[in-house]
């Protein structure tokens, strides 16, 4: 076995002759890097040239970071900077996001890292969620921030995992990583929901999608947000989301409906019925207030208060 020697504060220096130990060394004590390899899985990295100029960026941010916070660098060096991969990073991070005295980070990292490197489009997901985070959310102020800290973001990863196993009829893990997930990060996303790419679970907190719920491209969708049912006991019966839909704090879309491309549902709204595309519902039960294919002016629908029309207002600025 190839030695490496452990440091308990590595220089920023010394962080660039580690990087090919990425696939061996792993830490759960930040002061204290582990170098037995626990994997004997191998990453071939099919990622094109754009995603692999991501992955190179966020370890210059995280160097940027440790340069300006050196207490730090153990933290950046463990979670990305002695990683070769996207795949090894994200694996090694959710793994002990996950983990707990029973679930040991080791066991979840091998499964983790055998789905990621098997599956890239899932790699391609997580490179278009950074992306999407990065452009839409202003209090996201760099790839690697969102990386290590938007619980969302992580989520929504742990969620591709699972729905992985899921699909291969591997449903015992799959509910176990929902599980963990719910516990950890306060949100529940069943691991049959189907979720497409450039994903935004802003804050997050609170986020319920059922089983059958398929969420299409380039969604946003902000905390306590319920894609949930109306009690029927099986079958499809949960929202379709299309591609560019904005989904405020609070709101609640339930039953097998349909809410078109471009929609934009405001906070606090109860949507039982389909919203047809590009266009604004909201109050409870929502109600639809503009768009090509309904273009109802505000002052037509009394029902409306002054906080939906500042809603609507705020929300017409949003650029998905």
């Amino acid at each position: 076995m190839t030695a490496c020697i452990q440091r308990s504060r590595p220089r920023v220096l010394e962080f660039e002759c580690y990087q090919n130990y990425g696939n061996f060394c792993r830490s759960d004590n930040p002061d204290q890097l582990s170098c037995k390899p626990i994997s004997k899985i191998t990453i071939h990295n099919h990622q094109d040239d754009h995603d692999d100029d991501l992955w190179l960026k966020m370890k210059d941010e995280a160097r940027s970071d440790v340069d300006q916070e050196p207490i730090l660098s153990n933290y950046y060096f463990s979670l990305i900077l002695s990683h070769s991969s996207i795949e090894s990073a994200l694996a090694n991070h959710i793994s002990m996001k996950l983990s707990n005295m029973s679930l040991p980070s080791a066991t979840l990292y091998d499964l983790f890292l055998g789905v990621l490197t098997e599956d890239q489009e899932i790699v391609r997901a997580v490179i278009d969620d950074l992306r999407a985070v990065k452009e839409r959310d202003p209090a996201c102020i760099s790839y690697v921030h969102c990386f290590l800290n938007f619980k969302g973001f992580l989520a929504c990863q742990a969620h591709r995992i699972a729905h992985n196993l899921w699909v291969k009829d591997r449903k015992i893990l799959a509910l176990l990583i929902q599980n963990r997930v719910s516990e950890v990060f306060a949100l529940d996303i069943h691991p049959g929901a189907r979720i497409g790419s450039g994903i935004m679970l802003d804050h997050a907190t609170g986020v319920v999608i059922g089983e059958t719920a398929v969420i299409g491209n380039n969604v946003s969708i902000l905390h306590n947000v319920t894609l949930g049912g109306t009690g029927k006991s099986g079958g499809d019966r949960h929202p379709k989301i299309g591609d560019g839909v904005l989904i405020g704090a609070g709101t609640c879309v339930l039953g097998n409906i349909r809410i078109g491309d471009g929609a934009k549902i405001g906070a606090g709204s109860v949507v039982l019925k389909d919203v047809p595309a590009r266009t604004t519902a909201v109050g409870n039960p929502a109600k639809l207030v503009g768009g090509k294919q309904n273009p109802v002016k505000l002052d037509k629908i009394p029902s409306l208060t002054m906080d939906h029309v500042q809603h609507v207002n705020e929300w017409s600025n949003y650029v998905i």
